[in-house]
């Protein structure tokens, strides 16, 4: 079970540090804060938060049912999990490299906003990489039902909470200025924890 969970929490703490780096979906939510409030920005984070708790669902049940098939399959998602944590690397030492520049956010139109940042989530092909990456580091070929589900249940609260923390902290422009500020610091130091967990995960014998 220590296993399982430590597995699990390595999976969780990775794609919870993923939200430190800014993507588009992120700033798809503070152009729309900065823009439109605080209320819109949080409507449009609750979508992309549902559209991380659905890749997770779906990679889950697939990744689940190929492991159950083919034993092997679980070496197969540890080198493809060690190798996108090199990528990861990679792209914050070379944002750490680079001088602080300014962002250019764009906050999203029309009404439903929730169901635009569904649509943007589902439809990021990068999305499907990210989540067998974080799935092939969270379960294992033994790995219980429960571990799935908490994988599951534990992301999706995790992006929820964190795409709406970006909507309510965004809503004030001092906070992009100070990111601003910080960021090559912030990106070097997740080159280094993602160059860490890559090894880790690498070396990992169960």
């Amino acid at each position: 079970m220590n296993d399982h969970l430590a597995s699990l929490f390595l999976a969780l703490g990775i794609f919870s540090l993923g939200f430190i780096s800014i993507g588009p979906n992120i700033l798809a939510i503070i152009g729309t804060s900065m823009e439109r409030g605080r209320k819109s920005g949080t409507q449009l984070a609750l979508g992309v938060g549902a559209g991380s708790g659905l890749w997770a669902t779906f990679t889950v049940a697939g990744l689940t049912a190929l492991i159950a098939a083919y034993a092997q399959a679980v070496t197969v998602l540890k080198i493809f999990g060690a190798a996108y944590l090199l990528w990861l690397a990679f792209k914050a030492f070379r944002a750490a490299s680079r001088p602080a520049n300014a962002m250019h956010v764009t906050g999203a139109r029309g009404r439903n906003l929730f169901l635009q940042g569904l649509a943007i989530q589902m439809t990021n092909p990068k999305a499907a990489l990210h989540w067998i990456a974080i799935v092939g580091i969270g379960l294992g070929a033994d790995t219980p039902l429960w571990g799935g589900l908490l994988l599951i249940g534990l992301s999706t609260a995790i992006s929820i909470i964190g795409h709406v923390a970006y909507a309510v902290t965004f809503s004030s422009a001092p906070v992009i200025r100070f990111y601003r500020r910080s960021q090559r610091w912030i990106s070097a130091t997740l080159g280094v924890f993602f160059s860490f967990a890559a090894y880790k995960l690498a070396t990992f014998r169960p």
